[in-house]
């Protein structure tokens, strides 16, 4: 399966495992000033993307003579530099993208591309936010998932644009069975692991799930 990793301009003091675990065939993505995380880790990206505002000419000039691919937007668009990324990875038919450096510094950014993954275009493909030991994916109506972790992970399902229902769960120490999540609700917070893999059946609806893994 074809994946994607992409380097959002967020935040990331705490950079997660799958850095680790880079393939070769990987597409490594940039979004505009991701790529200041990418220099950080010595990591060199397939595509750099963006309006390029977190970038000067010299840094574009040195990408470009380092062979990177430069797709560059013009400032006035109706799409951030993370939502022109997760298209390029779509066109590339990559399934499973997951997405670094998402989070923080600004809170609108930060909402904005937590929503990303409810995004209509964006349904074919898996994907995740990762920032240290936490783990977001989003969990569509009509669904069975499958999470694995490791006994004391905690685990959270937040309902997304309206309650979510027909929610059961297996493998959490509070289940549920065939049950209502009311949108606003916390009630689906820190949930707690207590096997090594959880199974989420979600009838109808949508839940952001959050997973926090122990130190490995």
């Amino acid at each position: 399966m074809k994946r994607a990793i992409i380097f959002a301009n967020g935040e990331m003091d705490n950079p997660p495992e799958i850095i680790k675990h880079l393939q070769p065939e990987d597409l490594i993505i940039a979004a505009d000033g991701g790529s200041r995380h990418c220099k950080i880790l010595g990591i060199t990206p397939s595509v750099i993307i963006g309006d390029f505002d977190s970038l000067d000419e010299h840094q574009l000039a040195s990408y470009t003579q380092a062979g990177i691919v430069i797709r560059q937007y013009p400032s006035h668009k109706n799409e951030t530099d993370l939502e022109l990324a997760l298209y390029y990875a779509m066109q590339q038919e990559c399934l499973e993208v997951y997405i670094l450096g998402a989070l923080g510094a600004r809170w609108d950014m930060t909402v904005a591309n937590i929503l990303l993954l409810a995004h209509p275009a964006f349904s074919s493909m898996r994907i995740h936010l990762l920032e240290g030991p936490q783990e977001l994916i989003l969990l569509r109506g009509n669904g069975t998932y499958e999470i694995h972790g490791r006994p004391g992970d905690s685990l959270s399902l937040i309902p997304l644009a309206g309650d979510a229902k027909g929610i059961t769960t297996r493998g959490l120490e509070y289940p549920l069975k065939d049950e209502t999540l009311a949108f606003g609700s916390s009630r689906g917070v820190s949930n707690v692991f207590i096997d090594d893999h959880v199974q989420i059946n979600v009838g109808d609806g949508i839940l952001l799930c959050f997973a926090n893994w122990q130190k490995r």
